[in-house]
């Protein structure tokens, strides 16, 4: 194949309604460019597409559409939003420092270690791993907990067919990933804003349902590198900061894992992250939400729309201890 979130985070640096509704003009000050948009669904020339996405500028191939169950009707929000207004915390904490920052990470080449409790561990290249499947597009909303979402055409394929290949053993319960750490590539490693590297984790039940994907792509190209390139976590049902970036180990475990936000913020940021707008985060309502592109909010849709999907995942479960 070719492809070829606190500690509490203070209020001074959650990005401002304002700031977000000049961010085109701030982003244009910043990089010094002097508009982002031209085409739709482009950057604003060649040097902003060197700036954000791997050197294989190059459209994804063979990409195969979904079945019905993976996708939704709704507007897809615009590439310029979704590739510029983004929470990549390990490029700094502002939603536009992922795109002024994007330029640092070089995510080719790339490689994934495999381990813990499964048969076959091992490091992998990043087209080894995804070489036995193919590449789909699935339209999915990401929601998150600062009450915005969007709608994202991702390109990936099955998170559990990935593991499934590595052969886990009847001891895996949880899987585990971490992110990149290399403050070069990666500046807002510089702040301990978190204790690096970023870490997430799923129940095994929740990382083998389909719905999960490992994405390498969006809006059928390449996954932008402030959008998590080369690999990243995609899981609908829950708050965004559960999809982890630039992933470059998976470990299968027995125990559950330490995962970032919650070790940071245990009472604002718990292990599940289900989207449920009948739990209040600590500091905000969670009832409803702001569609980027859209002025008024729209209620918050019980596991982000995906209840009928992954509903009896939590069958017997207290609903105000997901979070």
């Amino acid at each position: 194949m070719r492809m070829f979130r606190p500690p509490s985070i203070p209020s001074s640096e959650i990005t401002s309604e304002t700031t977000w509704l000049r961010r085109r003009e701030l982003l244009a000050q910043g990089a010094g460019l002097a508009a982002l948009v031209t085409l739709p669904g482009c950057f604003a020339g060649q040097e902003s597409h060197a700036a954000t996405e791997p050197s294989t500028l190059r459209a994804l191939e063979g990409v195969t559409p979904a079945p019905r169950r993976f996708r939704t009707e709704e507007a897809q929000t615009p590439f310029e939003d979704a590739s510029t207004y983004n929470n990549f915390y390990e490029m700094g904490t502002d939603k536009g420092d992922p795109v002024r920052n994007a330029h640092r990470l070089r995510p080719e080449p790339w490689s994934v270690v495999v381990e813990g409790e499964v048969g076959k561990p091992g490091r992998i290249g990043l087209e080894d791993l995804l070489a036995p499947h193919a590449l789909e597009e699935r339209i999915y909303r990401l929601r998150c907990v600062e009450a915005w979402s969007m709608v994202i055409p991702w390109v990936g394929i099955p998170l559990g067919a990935v593991l499934a290949r590595f052969e886990p053993t009847s001891r895996a319960k949880f899987v585990a990933f971490e992110t990149l750490v290399d403050p070069e590539q990666l500046p807002g490693q510089k702040r301990q804003i978190l204790d690096w590297p970023y870490r997430e984790g799923l129940r095994m039940d929740e990382a083998m349902h389909p719905l999960a994907i490992l994405a390498v792509g969006m809006y059928g190209r390449v996954l932008p590198n402030q959008n998590g390139a080369p690999l990243r976590l995609v899981v609908p049902w829950k708050y965004g900061f559960k999809s982890i970036k630039s992933i470059v180990r998976i470990r299968l475990q027995a125990e559950r894992p330490e995962t970032s936000w919650s070790q940071s913020a245990p009472r604002e940021y718990g292990f599940f992250a289900n989207v449920n707008p009948e739990v209040s985060h600590p500091r905000w309502s969670q009832a409803r939400e702001r569609r980027i592109g859209e002025w008024r909010k729209r209620p918050t849709l019980m596991l982000n729309g995906y209840a009928e999907q992954v509903g009896h995942l939590y069958k017997g479960m207290d609903p105000k201890k997901l979070y």
